[in-house]
């Protein structure tokens, strides 16, 4: 039994102590309402009963003293008026002991002691007072004092002393009623004290059970538990206490077995990091060398191997001119070829390195308003939408924070390739907007072109992806991936929205200045933002990936292939092969407008397309062509 019970939950020990406690003090309260009940009934007869019939049991005698009183009197001086005593006494006997009976309804004896002096208080006046007064008033006050004999006044004493009798009844009512007031009064006390001591009892136990049960067992598992957290992992936490702290104690000891296992895990994971960083760290070294060993292409690709590539474009260039009609189609066929390829590795080569310059040659952020920057697209587009008639407009576009020439460079290439995948016969028409969205700018390029399906909306941004062959859209395939470089360089990304209904909708997002308010600008286009075929203005250089041929982009005299330029005897193939005076590239043999002599490696501008563009794009009337990617049909 002491077994089982040691056994018992916390639960089901509060729970047998809390009714255990519960009972005693229901029975003591029912007890104290049975105490309280009949001293409520005690004090009500001494205050209601005994009381009132007390003052009665007075009144009582004084009606028969004024009864008598009255009586004498009237005998004695035979007046009428003496017997108002007698009659205001009889009226007030009558309606004391009207009032006195149902005070006495529990209490018999007394009742029959007021039934004995109301026959005795009869009797007189029958006897003695109603005699008393006829007499009188028949033969006068003599004859009627002799009524009042010594029997009638012993009479009346009889009256007297049953009134007593009364009255010491009364009293013994009276003092009935208070020793049970004291009874019950004391019983109260004592209940209360009683139940007083059962809560002390009850507080102390349940105490001394939390302490044995709870406190103990708790301050037992805190200190295994802090043993545990101050790194002794392998120390088993001991169960102690009732059912629910020895299970709170199994849990907190798996939970310490399930952190002993995920600390070694960690560690041997830790093990594993530090081997990677090691392996990390060594290929960081390995990328520095190979950044570096890429610095020194990209310099030996834009001054070593464009100087020969010119030379090469260059003498083609004298070739095809000098020749021209002299050898046969066919040679006249190479030689186009010959230039056509040049011309094209130079292009290839510009874009790459203006590629891989992105993000690695920095200026650093400054805060840039696209505004501005528009104004400066417009007039490095102006010769290509003169061209086309095309019309370029924007709203009002908000300042960012970036680099200045490549946020040019990337609106450059967009207007470009809007311009340049344009549908026949249609007047091209470009508009640049902004939104703000979130902590975001959106800057939309929406254009009236050819459009783009939405399975190409990815492979238009991978570089040298084209989707139209170079005959129908000259380019390179580098534009759109410039775009999206340097999109993502400056912390946003670049998309096609495929929901519009005519033309072609390219997306990207900016990071908006902190500094800025939360109103983002309209997408209606003012005048001050628009610039049509017929606006003015400086036309700069084409952008960085763009193939756009423009007036400025074609060779003048001072891209003449020079002294540098011309085959010397370092440039000599042998002695049959070598160049000669009229070999030389003078004034007249200057390379005209398809040479590649704008394209030097310190430039960010394509070459001209003019090979590829036919004979109705020259006089640098050709189409800004960026080398971007648009949809053609499959």
């Amino acid at each position: 039994m002491m077994g089982a019970r040691r056994n018992w939950s916390l639960r089901r020990r509060v729970v047998v102590l809390c009714v255990t406690v519960g009972v005693l003090l229901t029975g003591l309260a029912v007890a104290e309402a049975v105490v309280a009940t009949r001293n409520r009934q005690a004090t009500d007869t001494i205050l209601n009963q005994t009381g009132p019939l007390r003052v009665q049991a007075e009144a009582l005698l004084a009606a028969m003293i004024n009864q008598e009183t009255g009586v004498r009197g009237y005998v004695v001086s035979g007046k009428r008026d003496d017997l108002a005593p007698y009659e205001n006494g009889l009226k007030q006997e009558q309606s004391t002991v009207a009032a006195m009976r149902p005070l006495l309804a529990d209490h018999p004896a007394v009742q029959q002691q007021v039934a004995t002096v109301e026959e005795k208080a009869d009797r007189w006046r029958q006897t003695v007072a109603i005699p008393a007064i006829e007499t009188t008033g028949r033969s006068g006050p003599s004859a009627g004092q002799s009524v009042l004999t010594e029997d009638a006044r012993a009479q009346f004493d009889g009256i007297r002393a049953s009134i007593g009798d009364l009255q010491q009844s009364i009293m013994v009512l009276r003092q009935q009623g208070a020793d049970r007031v004291n009874r019950t009064g004391n019983a109260l006390v004592i209940l209360l004290i009683t139940a007083a001591l059962v809560v002390l009892i009850a507080g102390f136990a349940l105490m001394l059970s939390l302490n044995r049960l709870v406190v103990g067992p708790l301050t037992v598992l805190a200190s295994q538990v802090r043993a545990v957290a101050e790194g002794d992992y392998q120390r088993d936490i001991e169960k102690v206490g009732p059912p629910e702290l020895a299970q709170l104690a199994g849990d907190v000891d798996a939970m310490r077995r399930k952190i002993a296992s995920d600390l070694a895990e960690v560690r041997a994971a830790r093990t594993s990091i530090e081997e990677a960083n090691a392996q990390l760290e060594k290929q960081a070294e390995e990328l520095v060398r190979s950044n570096r060993d890429l610095e020194q292409f990209a310099y030996v690709a834009s001054h070593d191997l464009q100087e020969p590539l010119r030379k090469v474009s260059s003498f083609c260039q004298l070739l095809q001119r000098r020749y021209a009609g002299q050898l046969d189609e066919r040679a006249d066929q190479y030689i186009a070829f010959a230039v056509d390829g040049a011309q094209r590795m130079q292009r290839l080569i510009n874009d790459l390195l203006a590629f891989s310059r992105i993000g690695r040659l920095t200026t650093g952020f400054v805060e840039v308003d696209l505004d501005q920057v528009m104004a400066e697209v417009s007039g490095q587009t102006e010769a290509a939408r003169e061209y086309v008639d095309g019309e370029l407009t924007w709203s009002d576009l908000p300042v960012v924070s970036g680099e200045e020439a490549l946020l040019t460079n990337l609106l450059a290439n967009l207007v470009s390739n809007s311009l340049k995948f344009r549908r026949p016969d249609v007047p091209p028409r470009v508009h640049i907007s902004a939104r703000r969205v979130g902590a975001d700018w959106e800057i939309t390029c929406q254009d009236n072109g050819i459009g783009i399906e939405s399975e190409f909306a990815d492979k238009i941004f991978v570089i040298f992806q084209r989707l139209h062959s170079k005959d129908a859209y000259p380019g390179t395939g580098i534009g759109l991936a410039i775009v999206k470089k340097i999109v993502e360089y400056h912390g946003g990304r670049v998309w096609v929205d495929p929901d519009v209904p005519e033309g072609t909708a390219i997306r990207f997002t900016l990071p908006a200045l902190t500094a800025e308010e939360d109103e983002a600008p309209t997408d209606a286009s003012g005048p001050a933002g628009t610039e049509s075929s017929e606006s003015s203005g400086a036309a700069g250089a084409a952008p960085v990936g763009s193939d756009a041929a423009g007036p400025d982009d074609a060779a003048g005299p001072d891209d003449a292939a020079g002294p540098d330029d011309a085959a010397g005897p370092d440039d000599a193939a042998g002695p049959d092969d070598a160049a000669g005076p009229d070999d030389a590239a003078g004034p007249d043999d200057a390379a005209g407008p398809d040479t590649a002599g704008s394209d030097t490696a310190g430039s960010n501008t394509a070459g001209s397309d003019a090979a590829e563009n036919g004979a109705g794009r020259t006089g640098g009337k050709s189409v800004e062509e960026t080398g971007g990617m648009r949809e053609t049909v499959a």
